[in-house]
């Protein structure tokens, strides 16, 4: 069901070189956010949430905040809306560029996520529907990734039923893992930024 253990290998090795060859632009980037943000809005720069990643092991995902702060909470769980009341001005246009995923570089580097993998889910939902929807676990076989197959394929889940349907494709990239793949889902990734949809 998985690819041997050198794909994962060279994987990491090769999303490592990606993401230190970035930082440079990365750095100039997150400048203008963070000025972004503190000029339209009062709280927090950096958003911080508990996801489960490899082997369901929890770890903290950052983002820039794009919700006004007195919702940025641990205990705030619940699906984003179309037009939620709760994002900025900024954070509506840094989630439509998914600019606002920018900060998970740093879970690349500690390892704690993938440039390409199952999105991360907080640990209640996690909970609940890993009782609920068969094979769910499977997920957490590889390394979460910043964009992967269910997000440029599916895009958002916002109910367990969307999310039981958009595990199909979660689980058919941990089966059909390839360089291929890889490339493929970047390059769709990237069309989604450029175009700005399906951001909520």
């Amino acid at each position: 069901f998985q690819p041997p253990q050198l794909y994962f290998v060279t994987k990491r090795f090769g999303e490592l070189c990606v993401v230190l060859t970035m930082t440079p632009f990365l750095l100039v980037l997150t400048s203008l956010i963070i000025a972004l943000i503190k000029l339209t809005s009062r709280g927090t720069i950096f958003y911080k949430q508990e996801r489960i990643g490899l082997h369901g092991k929890p770890f903290f995902i950052f983002k820039f905040r794009t919700m006004r702060d007195e919702f940025n909470s641990n205990n705030n769980t619940q699906f984003a809306e179309i037009k939620d009341k709760r994002i900025t001005w900024a954070g509506r246009w840094l989630r439509r560029f998914r600019l606002d995923e920018l900060p998970q570089f740093w879970n690349i580097l500690r390892g704690e996520m993938s440039l390409i993998g199952p999105r991360p889910e907080q640990p209640l939902f996690v909970e609940r529907f890993i009782k609920t929807i068969p094979y769910y676990d499977f997920r957490h076989t590889v390394r979460p990734g910043i964009t992967g197959w269910a997000q440029v394929r599916y895009g958002y889940a916002a109910s367990e039923s969307q999310t039981r349907y958009k595990l199909e494709y979660d689980l058919f990239y941990i089966k059909h893992m390839s360089l291929w793949l890889e490339i493929n889902i970047l390059l769709q990734t990237a069309r989604t930024i450029v175009l700005g949809t399906g951001a909520r």
